[in-house]
């Protein structure tokens, strides 16, 4: 049994030896010309406002949540409709229930106005 994950566990050494490396090679072998435009703060390429302690509001949060409920409630479909018709009349009622539901969801997130920016 243990043979069977030999090839894996070698693959992993491997990958785990080349990445640990090249960085411990970056290290030894690396230029270090250190400089006021090195050691600044880089940002996207856009100059430093404010303190990197800035609050953000709770409706930010509340959307980025919301983003990915919806977003992995809709990666479920995919393996529903990989094996559809495998799964027949049960699994269309069983994925009907589930829409509703989500649908349900969708709609009270909307009526509540969560989504809009501008509030």
């Amino acid at each position: 049994m243990l043979s069977d994950y030999a090839p894996i566990l070698i693959l992993f050494v491997l990958a785990a030896g080349f990445a640990g490396g090249n960085v411990i090679l970056s290290e030894i072998l690396g230029k270090r010309k250190p400089g006021a435009a090195k050691n600044s703060v880089y940002e996207c390429g856009m100059p430093i406002r404010g303190s990197a302690r800035a609050r953000f509001s709770v409706h930010y949060y509340l959307v980025a949540l919301l983003f990915i409920l919806f977003d992995v409630e809709a990666a479920f479909l995919l393996p529903w409709a990989a094996n559809a018709r495998m799964l027949g009349v049960a699994g269309l009622l069983a994925m009907a229930g589930f829409l509703v539901i989500l649908t349900v969801g969708f709609v009270y997130v909307i009526r509540k106005r969560a989504l809009e920016w501008d509030r």
